[in-house]
């Protein structure tokens, strides 16, 4: 099993949600969150005083998947959440070791 964790912008949340949903994910966990990277935040006038935003508002996707799906779901991902501008996100992959249902005990791919 692999996790997939993406950084997106939050107008392209929809976008993205259906997408995977077409694929026919059933779950994914959305939080917003705020960073930067070589955006390095921007500058902004608040009544009359400038300031800098050094940190973004973006949200973070996160998805538990078998193995056989992840290039299908990245791919999805990249095009879904491009903009073709600096700031458009990442995506991570790592290993997951285990998986639990909480409700009935199921383990592995089973409990996705």
């Amino acid at each position: 099993m692999k996790k997939v964790e993406c950084i997106i912008k939050p107008f392209k949340l929809e976008d993205v949600k259906v997408a995977l949903t077409e694929l026919g994910l059933t779950g994914m966990t959305v939080s917003e969150v705020r960073g930067f990277g070589r955006q390095k935040g921007h500058t902004e006038l608040y009544r009359g005083a400038e300031y800098q935003v050094d940190f973004i508002p973006k949200l973070k996707v996160e998805l538990v998947l078998a193995d056989d799906q992840v290039e299908e779901v990245v791919t999805t991902i990249q095009r879904e959440a491009s903009t073709g501008r600096i700031g458009d996100g990442k995506i991570f992959v790592s290993s997951i070791d285990q998986s639990v249902r909480i409700r009935t005990g199921e383990m592995g791919e089973d409990s996705l």
